[in-house]
């Protein structure tokens, strides 16, 4: 009977451990959530160009799937000699 209690204590202490571990797995993923689904995922910023020298941007950021394809649809805009446009890498 000794050993079956051990069996059973082992065995919860396993399960909790396990735990922890898929919870842990689930917070790295979702960190990179785009990558590990295999979506379609690039960093952009929009960028402003006077005579083809950058004068201004807009702090990066990580589009995905439609949001990426939004962001890649909106076509370069000139006012005043100044082009922005979006650019992804």
């Amino acid at each position: 009977m000794l050993h079956f209690n051990n069996f059973v204590a082992n065995l919860k202490s396993m399960k909790k451990k396990l735990a922890y571990a898929a919870g842990l797995l689930v917070i790295v993923c979702s960190f990179t959530a785009c990558d590990m689904i295999g979506g379609n995922c690039q960093v952009c910023q929009l960028n402003s160009y006077e005579d083809n020298i950058l004068i201004a941007t807009v702090r990066e950021a990580e589009y995905c799937d439609d949001e990426l394809l939004a962001i890649k649809a909106i076509p370069p805009e000139t006012s005043g000699g100044v082009t922005t446009k979006w650019e992804c890498r």
